[in-house]
């Protein structure tokens, strides 16, 4: 069994095949999904996919950076009513994080929405989902200024061999890695020895980032098997022991049976 952690097959480019998606994903040997929310938009279609795969699907709740705006406030008073509603829903707090590829205009918006997303996983332990371009440095100075840093993962990582050493100084973190890792000009493959298969969670961030060989075409849960494939050749290990290993990792990190 393969675990996808971080999965948006519940966004409209799914439409009208949504549940098709999870059965594909389940037929390709994923047993598990986890559906990080966007924005208030997104959490109702979230909640609707999960609700009809229960034992299979897993939710997260944060406030994505770039959808860090002018209504930045009341955004988030609605995600952290959400959670405050409904805590035993959420496996995580995310996607959330410092996104600065794009636009910089809300840059210091962006860094108290992250540092309260921080303050609502650790006041519930909950592991934190994060969304980094662009934006590591930021993220690690805010991790000097909350209370403590929650355990967390990452998430589409693909960052140097000093970039995983710098996140290390400020807590035993999880790396997400996905089709990234598969594209032919790649250097992701050399940082993989450096993070060490106990710290790699497998996802697809689905509806992006396709490996190959569908790179370029609406990405899925159930291609979430060559990434692990390229994760094994990288790291000269069978790619059961890929599954195992990943799907154990995020076992831990998630404590997806707590609430049962």
């Amino acid at each position: 069994m393969i675990i996808d952690t971080h999965t948006h097959l519940y966004l409209d480019e799914f439409s009208g095949e949504k549940e098709d998606a999870v059965i594909r994903a389940a037929s390709a040997g994923v047993g598990k999904l986890v559906f990080p929310n966007v924005d208030i938009s997104t959490i109702a279609s979230m909640r609707e996919l999960h609700s009809k795969f229960r034992e299979s699907t897993f939710m997260a709740i944060g406030l994505h950076p770039t959808e860090v705006n002018d209504t930045w406030r009341d955004a988030l008073d609605i995600i952290g009513l959400e959670l405050k509603t409904h805590p035993n829903d959420y496996v995580a707090i995310g996607e959330i994080g410092i996104d600065l590829y794009w636009d910089k205009t809300y840059k210091d918006q962006q860094l108290e929405v992250f540092t309260t997303q921080i303050e609502w996983a650790n006041s519930l332990d909950l592991p934190i989902i994060i969304h980094c371009r662009e934006g590591l440095d930021d993220i690690l100075e805010v991790f000097k200024c909350v209370s403590a840093v929650p355990r967390g993962v990452f998430h589409s990582f693909g960052g140097s061999i000093a970039d995983v050493e710098r996140i290390r100084n400020y807590g035993d973190f999880y790396f997400g890695i996905n089709g990234i890792v598969t594209f032919k000009n790649s250097k992701l493959r050399t940082v993989l020895p450096t993070i060490g298969l106990d710290r790699i969670l497998l996802e697809t961030d689905s509806p992006y980032l396709a490996p190959v060989p569908y790179r370029g075409k609406r990405n899925e849960s159930a291609y979430i098997v060559n990434t692990a494939a390229t994760v094994a050749d990288a790291l000269g290990v069978d790619f059961d022991k890929v599954a195992e290993k990943t799907s154990e990792n995020a076992e831990i990190l998630f404590r997806f049976n707590k609430n049962l």
